[in-house]
C-alpha cells in the first residue's frame, strides 16, 4: 500500500477550522478523532519516541441535530477517487457505524479540480463491493459529479458540509 501521509494537512486544517466555526455558532460538535499513541522511549533530548498504539477508526466524530456523524476525510492529487486510501478498517467502521444509526460519510478533496464531495457511506461501500468482484477500484470523477454531492463555502462557513448533511437527514426522516 502506498505511504500518503501528511497529504492531506491543509485539507484537515480547514476542516478543523470549519468544525470550529460549527461549534462557534453552537450548530454542531464535531471533533478531530486523535490516533492513539503509545511512548516506547525517550531521545537524548529527552523527546518522546511513540509508535500508534491500534488503528485509527475515522478523522472525525460529534453531534449534529441530536444525531452522531462520522466521517473520514480524503484528499487526492487525482481526477478520481482510489479505493485503496482508505484502509479496511475505516471502511469498516463506517459501516458499523451507519449500521448503529450514525451519519457516515466520507469527505474527499480532488485537488486537481479543487473541489471537495461528500461521499455517503452506501456509495462508497457499493463501489468496494463493485471492486471486490473485479471491477473499478476507485470512483471515477464522472461519478463523484453525478452521485455525490459537491461541498462549497456557504452561510459564512468555508467548507459547509453540514448543509450537505442536512440533505441526508431530510432522506432519513422521509
Amino acid at each position: 500500500m502506498t505511504y500518503y501521509g501528511r497529504r492531506g494537512q491543509a485539507f484537515e486544517n480547514l476542516i478543523d477550522y470549519t468544525n470550529n466555526v460549527y461549534r462557534n455558532k453552537e450548530a454542531a460538535l464535531i471533533n478531530k478523532r486523535p490516533t492513539p499513541m503509545k511512548i516506547i522511549g525517550k531521545t537524548r533530548g529527552n523527546q518522546h519516541i511513540c509508535t500508534f498504539a491500534e488503528k485509527s477508526t475515522v478523522d472525525y466524530d460529534g453531534i449534529y441535530r441530536g444525531k452522531a456523524i462520522v466521517f473520514e476525510a480524503k484528499s487526492v492529487n487525482l481526477k478520481r477517487l482510489p479505493l485503496d486510501v482508505i484502509p479496511r478498517h475505516q471502511l469498516s467502521y463506517l459501516k458499523k457505524a451507519d449500521e448503529q444509526g450514525a451519519i457516515s460519510f466520507l469527505i474527499v478533496e480532488i485537488r486537481p479540480m479543487r473541489d471537495v464531495y461528500l461521499v455517503t457511506n452506501n456509495m462508497l461501500q457499493k463501489y468496494v463491493r463493485e471492486a471486490e468482484k473485479g471491477g473499478r477500484k476507485s470512483i471515477p470523477l464522472d461519478d463523484l459529479e453525478v452521485y455525490a454531492e459537491l461541498v462549497d463555502q456557504g452561510n459564512g462557513i468555508p467548507l459547509d458540509y453540514l448543509s450537505v448533511v442536512d440533505k441526508l437527514i431530510e432522506e432519513l426522516e422521509r
